[in-house]
């Protein structure tokens, strides 16, 4: 777990790094980030008493993977962005990371984790931990969504997402759905799973 923790810290120091060379240093609300995706998940999950819902596992999945890389990015401000300081990250998040006894509805502990990310300002691993088991998704699935998304946030600053150029639905569908159709036709235990990854995206892709 602590090595693919640390693998996990590093894509996420490169994307962030990609979108701004001085990231550290601009103080980012990246909290605020968080809940405005914890907002979107409860979307996705269904709360509405008016109407029908079922919730959009897949779509609840990719709302927790984007959660946390601005939780990673919290994290990353703790220390230097270093192997040493990646390692002294990992082993706390490792320490943090548990299955605790859940709430009876998801919604709840959804509720909880926002809450606490507004009232610190931080990210907990803890509470966000719940959330996964909330929706059945193990470390491994968590570690191989991460990486698959983060390829993703590559590929859209590679296309023009800074720019405003890059096109979010080709086809019909968003570029979401399309990762989760391209995850699907690899296996995530090869070697070369990240650039295999990005090679079906942009094949994909609008020529």
């Amino acid at each position: 777990m602590q090595q693919q923790l640390i693998s996990m810290l590093e894509l996420q120091e490169a994307m962030n790094s990609k979108v701004n060379s001085e990231w550290r240093e601009q103080d980012f609300e990246w909290y605020r980030a968080i809940w405005v995706e914890c907002a979107e998940l409860m979307d996705h999950y269904g709360w509405k008493w008016w109407k029908k819902q079922q919730p959009d596992v897949n779509q609840v999945i990719l709302e927790l993977i984007d959660i946390w890389h601005f939780g990673l990015s919290i994290r990353l401000l703790s220390d230097e962005p270093n192997q040493s300081g990646y390692a002294r990250i990992a082993e706390q998040l490792a320490g943090e990371y548990s299955n605790e006894e859940l709430e009876s509805d998801f919604r709840l502990d959804l509720e909880a984790f926002t809450a606490l990310t507004l009232e610190s300002k931080s990210f907990s691993m803890q509470a966000f931990c719940r959330l996964l088991s909330g929706v059945g998704l193990s470390f491994e699935q968590l570690f191989h969504r991460y990486v698959g998304k983060n390829v993703l946030n590559i590929f859209r600053q590679d296309f023009g997402y800074k720019d405003g150029s890059y096109l979010k639905e080709w086809q019909g569908k968003e570029d979401n759905e399309h990762l989760v159709e391209a995850l699907a036709e690899l296996d995530p235990k090869q070697p070369d799973f990240g650039a295999a990854l990005y090679k079906k995206l942009q094949a994909r892709y609008p020529k």
